[in-house]
C-alpha cells in the first residue's frame, strides 16, 4: 500500500484565487511539479556519477588489462 503525506505551501491570496478561477487543480500541478523536479535532479545525480565513472575509466591501461586478460587465457 502506498504512504501519503500531507504538504503544505503559501502562496499569495490572488494565485490561489486566480488558480480557482481558471479551474486550475492545485495539488495535481503541485504534485507533478515536485515529481518533475525530483526525476530531473535524480538525472543529475546520476549524470555526476557517470562523469565520476568516466574518469576513473580514462585512469585504466586497456593494454595492460589486455596482456593480462591474454596471459590468464594462456595459463589455463
Amino acid at each position: 500500500m502506498v504512504e501519503y503525506v500531507t504538504i503544505s505551501t503559501k502562496v499569495r491570496k490572488k494565485l490561489k484565487e486566480e488558480a480557482e478561477r481558471l479551474g486550475v487543480k492545485v495539488s495535481e500541478v503541485l504534485r507533478r511539479a515536485l515529481e518533475e523536479e525530483v526525476r530531473r535532479r535524480k538525472l543529475e545525480e546520476l549524470e555526476k556519477k557517470l562523469e565520476n565513472l568516466d574518469t576513473a575509466l580514462d585512469k585504466l591501461d586497456i593494454s595492460r588489462i589486455a596482456r593480462l586478460i591474454r596471459e590468464d587465457r594462456k595459463s589455463r
